[in-house]
């Protein structure tokens, strides 16, 4: 966690070390990988452990971008014209590289964390899975990060074990 806890309401702090842990099992998914190795979709889904950092960085990006603008800044995110290679690895990136901006996009979100009113909320953008006329708070964005880390913390795992037998817990 980049923000000092001395600053933090137990409330945010608890949030912010729960997503701290999820974060730090997605990333442990990758330790001694080869770019090749990160690529890799061993199984049955067309994910990569690659993929899923580069994914769940975009998505963190996009909704702590949202708790600060509101719906407009879920449209056209981040410029990415394929939405599906925002789920795999393109030519050029690196294991290294994902993590990298992974860790940029953790600093950012959890300075948001530290600042932001955690009951401030904005209408959800219109879209077929959004209750029509919903609003989320910051919080319940951040519960949705969470939740969103932790599910392909544990897709990245199955990945990863597959692979080469290496496990995130056992």
């Amino acid at each position: 966690m980049s923000v000092s806890a001395k600053t933090l309401t137990r409330e945010r702090a608890d949030l912010l070390e729960t997503l701290a842990k999820h974060r730090y099992f997605l990333r442990f998914t990758a330790q001694g990988l080869t770019d090749e190795q990160a690529s890799a979709t061993p199984t049955t889904s067309a994910l990569s452990v690659g993929g899923l950092i580069k994914h769940v960085t975009l998505t963190e990006r996009q909704w702590a971008r949202f708790a600060v603008e509101g719906a407009s800044a879920m449209s056209g995110a981040d410029g990415e014209n394929d939405w599906a290679d925002g789920f795999r690895m393109v030519p050029g990136e690196t294991v290294e590289s994902l993590l990298k901006a992974y860790e940029e996009v953790a600093r950012h979100t959890d300075e948001l964390v530290a600042t932001l009113d955690l009951d401030t909320a904005h209408p959800l953008p219109e879209a077929p899975w959004f209750e029509q006329g919903a609003a989320w708070s910051v919080r319940r964005v951040l519960l949705h990060i969470i939740a969103e880390t932790s599910q392909h913390a544990g897709h990245a795992d199955i990945i990863r074990e597959t692979l080469d037998g290496q496990k995130t817990m056992g």
